[in-house]
């Protein structure tokens, strides 16, 4: 399938690993020059170099805090300043503080507001004039299922995940007439550090072993198994893509079955 990618220029955050590293790969397999950023230099190039050599794309690896609204200007800046311009922005952050409602301050709030929420507002405020000079683009925002089903002890992302849904269908109205595309993905229990540590802790509150958080986590998906990081990055890949030149403020769940909401 054509996609329309090959020398196009996308930013991936939170790429190191996970989602964001299967989404900067996919995107390269289709030619794109992408950047990436992490907190972890040497993880970071690390990454930026295998998937350079994965897929003979050019990788720009740039150290930034999503958190940080600095480091998100000088990202934008670095990735503009390289390859000069920018076709498709992938946000993703890592998941916030777990907990039930009354465990959370208002410092956990506020941490989790600047990682959610506020990274996709600067990421996007920053991009959006870029992808205008190009004559449009892709902004397209990782979240979670949680936008969709809340999920128990994740009331962070419950409410700030869904906040960003809220952010990307109201920008599609006001951008599509530039021809930026804005769409999110919904990833549901993946095989990522993140679920992972979710798994754990779970397994710490209730005295029982991860396999078994795991198996009762896996009993819920009708697909019956977790889902694998290069499938949400080939979803990735094709909303970046031309063959998605008419989809825009949708929320697509990449989750083996796992909503089982109508919307």
């Amino acid at each position: 399938m054509q996609t329309g990618l090959d020398g196009k220029v996308a930013l991936v955050t939170a790429a190191s690993k996970g989602l964001g590293r299967a989404s900067a790969e996919a995107l390269a397999r289709e030619g794109a020059r992408v950047a990436i950023c992490a907190r972890d230099e040497a993880r970071l190039h690390r990454t930026a170099g295998a998937i350079a050599a994965a897929t003979g794309s050019e990788v720009l690896p740039v150290v930034a805090d999503v958190a940080v609204a600095a480091d998100i200007a000088r990202l934008v800046e670095t990735t503009v300043a390289r390859f000069g311009g920018l076709d498709v922005l992938v946000t993703n952050a890592g998941g916030p503080k777990s907990g039930p409602f009354e465990s959370l301050d208002d410092g956990d709030w506020a941490q989790a507001v600047d990682l959610l929420l506020m990274s996709v507002v600067r990421l996007s405020r920053a991009a959006l004039p870029h992808l205008r000079r190009r004559g449009g683009g892709r902004i397209i925002n990782i979240t979670s299922v949680s936008v969709k089903q809340p999920i128990a002890s994740l009331v962070l992302s419950n409410a700030l995940r869904a906040a960003v849904v809220g952010l990307s269908k109201t920008l599609a109205s006001e951008v599509a007439a530039d021809g930026v595309l804005v769409n999110c993905v919904a990833p549901g229990y993946t095989r990522t550090d993140r679920v992972t540590a979710l798994q754990d802790a779970a397994a710490r509150r209730e005295g029982v072993e991860p396999a078994e958080i795991e198996r009762r986590t896996i009993q819920r998906i009708p697909l019956g198994r977790l889902g694998e990081p290069g499938e949400l990055g080939d979803v990735v890949a094709f909303l970046a893509s031309d063959r998605a030149a008419y989809l825009t403020g949708a929320t697509i769940q990449v989750d083996g079955g796992y909503v089982t909401s109508l919307l």
